[in-house]
């Protein structure tokens, strides 16, 4: 599956985890007006991180969320990426239970301060796939938006 087409399932899985809200019965506990039967996603955590309006959620939301999540500021950033920086964010957001966008960002850095050179996405995707998929060089505990069956 192309890149940008497993950004798209992901936000359309977003939406649809959502639109499993049951109104509360009784007395509201807590922040969240609705209870959820989520499928993919830890929605409390996504509605609570995201700053979701419980009332007005929509697919493009879906979107914009999915992209904050990959590490584009916004939905539009992540549709224009190029091919390789959309597969380094894919693999981000497959792994995102082994280390969070910041830690990589940082340990990029690290490396490329190092190397004393830029890393463009290419060569930090076969980096990733090493250190994070392969050998799992990361000692984190990293809280995860998606269900461990999702993916």
């Amino acid at each position: 599956m192309e890149s940008i087409e497993f950004f798209k399932l992901q936000a359309k899985n977003l939406f649809r985890d959502f639109k499993t809200q049951q109104k509360l019965s009784g007395e509201k506990t807590g922040e969240f007006n609705y209870e959820y039967s989520p499928k993919h996603f830890h929605i409390y955590d996504v509605i609570y991180d995201y700053g979701i309006d419980e009332e007005k959620f929509t697919l493009m939301n879906a979107q914009h969320v999915i992209a904050k999540i990959a590490g584009f500021d916004k939905w539009g950033d992540l549709a224009k990426a190029s091919f390789y920086e959309l597969e380094l964010a894919k693999l981000l957001f497959e792994h995102q239970d082994k280390i969070d966008i910041l830690s990589w960002n940082f340990y990029i850095s690290d490396a490329q301060e190092m190397n004393e050179q830029l890393l463009d996405a290419e060569v930090q995707v076969g980096i990733f796939e090493q250190v994070v998929v392969e050998e799992n060089i990361f000692d984190m505990v990293v809280q995860s938006y998606l269900l461990k069956h999702d993916l």
